[in-house]
């Protein structure tokens, strides 16, 4: 690889950032030294440390921002929802766009939980958790308004979020499906799965195949 010009500058920071989520991805954190990075970039090994104390905040570093740029984008997504199921349609379509998407990150995100030390590990927990909440929020409006039948809400969150989060073991770009009829495969089974027993007792079952029944008018 060509040597990056400069060691101290933010292109550089961002080339390690990039080669670390690379060689992480493809080789595993155990299996990446700083020397391989280092030689990824196209610099000496010593000099990144000018932007990396080690290889465990490089790691911590790239996850914690990962959920955070989650976290934010979901905020932006699930703006102006106050319908239960409008917002429910909006996380699962972030939720898997994103995931298509950001298929590196997500993984090392998932894997690599187990590689950071204790004080990472439960400062990345933390924000996890912050993001399910975006989810049990939804579902808990859904169950009061009547919209949603869900048994436990934590349950249904994990769920979901795994049923979603599952499609980064198989999606391929240029596969069979359009991303749009993937996120509208996704949308129906969690409606269906919060919402079915409740629409079948009230004989409104057509509104799991025609959303924009409850969706004034939105596209699905």
């Amino acid at each position: 690889m060509a040597r990056t010009i400069g060691s101290h500058g933010p292109k550089t920071l961002e080339a390690i950032r990039k080669a670390g989520v690379r060689l992480i991805f493809e080789h595993g954190y155990e299996a990446m030294s700083l020397r391989q990075l280092a030689a990824e970039v196209g610099i000496q090994a010593g000099s990144l440390y000018n932007h990396i104390s080690t290889k465990q905040e490089l790691l911590f570093d790239l996850v914690q921002d990962h959920i955070n740029d989650l976290l934010r984008q979901l905020d932006l997504a699930l703006a102006g929802k106050t319908n239960p199921v409008e917002s429910l349609r909006a996380f699962v379509a972030f939720h898997v766009t994103y995931h298509m998407t950001r298929k590196r990150e997500v993984f090392i995100a998932n894997s690599e939980l187990r590689s950071l030390d204790s004080k990472n590990y439960e400062a990345v927990v933390t924000l996890r958790g912050a993001y399910e909440r975006r989810l049990a929020q939804i579902l808990d409006q859904g169950v009061s308004d009547g919209v949603f039948e869900v048994v436990d809400v934590q349950v249904a969150t994990f769920a979901i979020i795994a049923l979603l989060t599952g499609l980064c073991t198989w999606y391929r770009p240029g596969g069979r499906l359009t991303r749009e009829a993937i996120v509208a495969a996704h949308e129906k089974l969690v409606l269906s799965g919060v919402g079915a027993a409740a629409l079948v007792a009230t004989g409104e079952t057509s509104k799991i195949d025609q959303p924009r029944s409850i969706m004034a008018g939105e596209r699905p």
